[in-house]
């Protein structure tokens, strides 16, 4: 019977912002434990059963969901997690890097759960054992996706955490440079995610007054090349 409900589904996935369609894109399957990534062209191909919910990860995006109704397309909208809100006020109402990642686990916990090597060790009467659950979790298909996604998922986070503190506002406040500078700068010069935990604010302050120096002296030197703009087309 779950045989005869399963239907094929196309979609496509593209960036919220510039409606650009997004490679590399983790597709995955919570009910079924299935996961693939889509093509170059943004394009996917999958089999699901109405009801079945289906989520779109990529590092530096938010996630986003779709229930399966039946229908022969689903459509990925994913929104960058860079985006920087021009209102203090509101700007001070998001959620810290810490509070998106324990939401976004949160929302995904039983597909995440299904990777995980918890409880590997069994204590008992008899002494110790091995966990079958736990064997299951590492070896099935369905617990390598899971991990998959929760790589994504804490990717995320670090990327999150170091737009949380290498602001626009920070760096228009050090070096009183203006747009579209300031982001051209901050797209080429970003810092590491472990350099980000430990830096005082001295020494940050001093990584953005060098790094503006090596690109005063050649702006182009890391600038990546324009992504092409791509049409949606009918699937």
């Amino acid at each position: 019977m779950l045989f005869a409900q399963t239907k094929p589904v196309q979609g496509v996935v593209i960036d919220k912002e510039t409606k650009q369609r997004l490679a590399k894109v983790y597709i995955y399957n919570t009910r079924s434990g299935d996961g693939l990534y889509n093509t170059t062209k943004g394009e996917f191909s999958t089999f699901a059963i109405p009801g079945d919910t289906l989520v779109a990860a990529l590092g530096g995006y938010g996630v986003d969901t779709v229930i399966f109704k039946g229908q022969s397309a689903a459509y990925f909208q994913l929104k960058p997690l860079g985006i920087r809100l021009r209102d203090v006020l509101i700007q001070q109402k998001r959620l810290t890097p810490q509070q998106q990642y324990e939401k976004s686990v949160k929302e995904f916990r039983y597909a995440t759960q299904r990777g995980s090597s918890k409880d590997l060790l069994n204590f008992g009467n008899g002494g110790v054992g091995l966990g079958i659950d736990a064997i299951y979790n590492l070896l099935s298909r369905q617990g390598k996706n899971a991990r998959h996604l929760q790589k994504i998922l804490e990717k995320d986070y670090r990327e999150d955490l170091i737009d949380y503190r290498f602001t626009a506002n920070l760096v228009q406040q050090i070096l009183g440079i203006k747009e579209p500078e300031i982001t051209d700068f901050m797209q080429q010069y970003r810092p590491t995610y472990q350099f980000v935990l430990e830096a005082t604010d001295y020494s940050f302050n001093m990584f953005v007054r060098n790094a503006y120096k090596s690109y005063r002296a050649n702006p182009q030197a890391l600038r990546l090349p324009q992504l092409p703009q791509l049409t949606i087309d009918k699937l």
